[in-house]
């Protein structure tokens, strides 16, 4: 019996006119649509008016396929976790470190300084400093140089008066509110191109399985 080689779901259709989505085949002709629009090429061998039978690829080649694709999928869904991760640590930063400012003994000595010191609370206020931010070690050494040096509190305060760099915004720590937003925004996004990423990898996987079943008829 004469197999037959086809590339495209219209070269199909035109070949077997008598298949349709009777029987319990729909969703065979629905895998069979998304394997050709994927590139896929099939050789199949007529047997009466029932399905042809699927020559190629083969039940092995198929289950390769499957195996290559649940795999790059697996190591999306890891890639994906990890993105979502990032998305809940920038969502909490802000309470995150208001808790942890409270076992900061910097965070209690600038509190101390701000109610008997006038002079600094002007300053701070002025510069609006982060003390909140006192755990990260991004914003700490600066918060610490603040607190303990009246040098480098006085510089800094001249620098957010008269820098065009803080001419619109007096604040020192305003990168961090920007940092964090452009972090969650960067993460969602990311998070919707690796999700629809899966999508499809697990289409791709429903329509070999289908095939799958297809080629292992007698």
């Amino acid at each position: 019996m004469a197999s037959r080689i086809i590339s495209s779901f219209s070269v199909f259709s035109k070949q077997f006119p008598e298949l349709d989505s009777k029987g319990g085949k729909s969703e065979r002709i629905e895998a069979l649509k998304k394997y050709f629009s994927n590139g896929g090429v099939v050789s199949v061998e007529t047997k009466g008016k029932s399905w042809p039978k699927l020559v190629y690829p083969p039940p092995s080649r198929i289950k390769s396929q499957v195996q290559q694709i649940a795999k790059l999928k697996a190591e999306f869904e890891r890639k994906h976790r990890d993105w979502n991760r990032e998305l809940n640590e920038a969502k909490i930063y802000g309470v995150k470190h208001n808790i942890l400012k409270l076992s900061s003994p910097l965070y209690w000595k600038h509190l101390a300084k701000l109610a008997s010191n006038s002079d600094y609370k002007k300053d701070a206020e002025t510069v609006q400093l982060p003390a909140h931010l006192v755990a990260d070690k991004r914003w700490k050494p600066m918060i610490q140089m603040f607190v303990e040096n009246i040098e480098y509190r006085k510089n800094l305060v001249e620098t957010v008066e008269n820098s065009i760099v803080y001419r619109d915004d007096k604040r020192v720590g305003k990168y961090a509110n920007e940092i964090v937003q452009f972090k969650t925004e960067i993460t969602s996004k990311k998070l919707g191109s690796i999700k629809k990423k899966i999508s499809a990898l697990k289409e791709n996987i429903d329509t070999f399985e289908l095939m799958l079943k297809w080629a292992q008829e007698r």
